[in-house]
């Protein structure tokens, strides 16, 4: 497999790639190893604002601001093929993927959510 070098750069034949040596792994509890190429990442798992009470700002920050952790870390995955989200602990200093699991272990309870105001009522 071969690699483009920046635009321009025609100093010499195209990098290549060893895919043996650099194809990343990641093992969905769905669908088994799979290449890396095959997910999206979801961000951090980290505890959701209070669904009927949460400000603005808690739900800023709770959709748009990570942590940024050093070490272990749980995070959202999903398998695109597949649309099946997951969680994974990887470690961010190493890069390693220490499990994979169903968010069902972690999460027991679904989130109901009001409903809301219909036709504009109760908007700002």
């Amino acid at each position: 497999m071969w690699s483009p070098r920046a635009a321009g750069d025609h100093a010499g034949p195209p990098l290549q790639i060893d895919a043996k040596r650099h194809m990343k792994i990641l093992n969905c509890p769905l669908n088994g190893p799979r290449n890396i190429s095959e997910f999206v990442w979801g961000g951090e798992v980290k505890p959701m604002p209070d669904p009927n009470g949460g400000s603005d700002r808690d739900w800023g920050a709770y959709v748009f601001l990570e942590n940024n952790t050093a070490g272990v870390v749980r995070e959202w995955w999903c398998h695109v093929p597949t649309s099946f989200w997951f969680i994974a602990e990887r470690n961010t200093v190493t890069d390693e993927i220490i499990r994979t699991y169903p968010a069902g272990e972690l999460f027991k309870e679904r989130v109901d959510f009001a409903a809301r105001p219909k036709g504009g009522e109760g908007t700002r």
